[in-house]
């Protein structure tokens, strides 16, 4: 028998996402509820304790109820795609590739909590360096970045798209979270074993899908010897033996003359560079991937096989 999968939120921009993605498979069988009893809460909370895996793409408050619907049925495994629970340690954090028994600890748990976009980039980058005992304690990491507007939900896909929106987005690019207190710090914090919190500037470019992070760095401040060439290897050698996060060659790099942000759109893969003169004083590390793909959607589907396979 085919495991049941419920998308708590299907209709959302990542719950859709994450049906397109199963659309054509046939080794699971997707629960639904249809569209004129989305509010039915006796139908949900069936359908949340029918499931083998609930895949959960709601608000934070939404999600901890859903999950308070299930906590006393031990049948029913659980991924989150929301904030709630990513720096919770009774969670497995569900960026496989974080180090190199993530996958295992995905696989084993009953609660997963999805990764977000920009720290999927910002982790991908930072935590090799820590790990590798490269980027010392204290380093001011700062991390920049740009996203595709369907990052902000309906909402926000209806402000970029609709000229006649009572608050419509008309900038091509804008920065946001002004204060520097984006709701993703913590987690970059936590799952890129950083003991200061990084300072956080990301923004959203007249795009749909596609995401840019970008961590520069100071050689000079960081372990003593370190070139770019040996945080480089150290990107390697921690994404060895696996093809969902690539890093891209130095030789490569060196040609390219700009990154386009959209260049993984509809993608569930990510590509990690780094770029600097060899011998000069700093280096620019930066993520590629789609912010709903690598970014949530792909993230789920990924973390869902790997949850089947235990």
């Amino acid at each position: 028998m085919a495991p049941k999968i419920f998308i708590d939120g299907e209709h959302g921009t990542t719950g859709l996402q994450i049906r397109t993605r199963m659309a054509g498979r046939r080794d699971v069988e997707l629960l639904s509820i249809p569209e004129a009893e989305r509010r039915n809460a006796a139908l949900r909370e069936d359908m949340l304790n029918s499931a083998d895996i609930a895949i959960l793409c709601l608000p934070d408050d939404a999600s901890k109820e859903a999950v308070q619907m299930v906590s006393a049925n031990n049948n029913v495994r659980v991924i989150d795609t929301s904030t709630a629970f990513r720096v919770n340690p009774g969670w497995a954090y569900g960026f496989a590739e974080m180090d190199g028994a993530q996958a295992d600890r995905i696989k084993a748990a009953r609660f997963v909590a999805n990764p977000g976009c920009y720290p999927t980039g910002a982790i991908g980058l930072i935590r090799p360096l820590r790990a590798a005992g490269i980027l010392p304690d204290g380093y001011p990491v700062t991390v920049n970045a740009v996203s595709g507007y369907t990052g902000g939900g309906k909402q926000m896909i209806a402000q970029m798209e609709n000229p006649d929106h009572p608050d419509a987005i008309t900038a091509p690019h804008f920065l946001y979270g002004l204060p520097l207190t984006h709701k993703h710090v913590p987690e970059m914090t936590v799952h890129g074993l950083l003991d200061r919190a990084p300072i956080f500037s990301p923004s959203v470019g007249k795009f749909a899908q596609g995401m840019i992070v970008q961590v520069p760095l100071h050689l000079d401040d960081l372990a003593e010897g370190t070139t770019m060439e040996s945080i480089h290897a150290a990107l390697i050698a921690h994404y060895a033996g696996q093809d969902i996060v690539s890093v891209v060659p130095l030789a490569e790099s060196k040609t390219l003359a700009r990154i386009n942000a959209v260049e993984l759109e509809g993608k569930d893969t990510m590509k990690l560079f780094v770029f600097g003169t060899p011998g000069a004083s700093q280096v620019n590390l930066v993520a590629l991937l789609d912010n709903l793909g690598k970014g949530a959607a792909g993230a789920a589907v990924q973390n869902m096989d790997l949850m089947l396979a235990s």
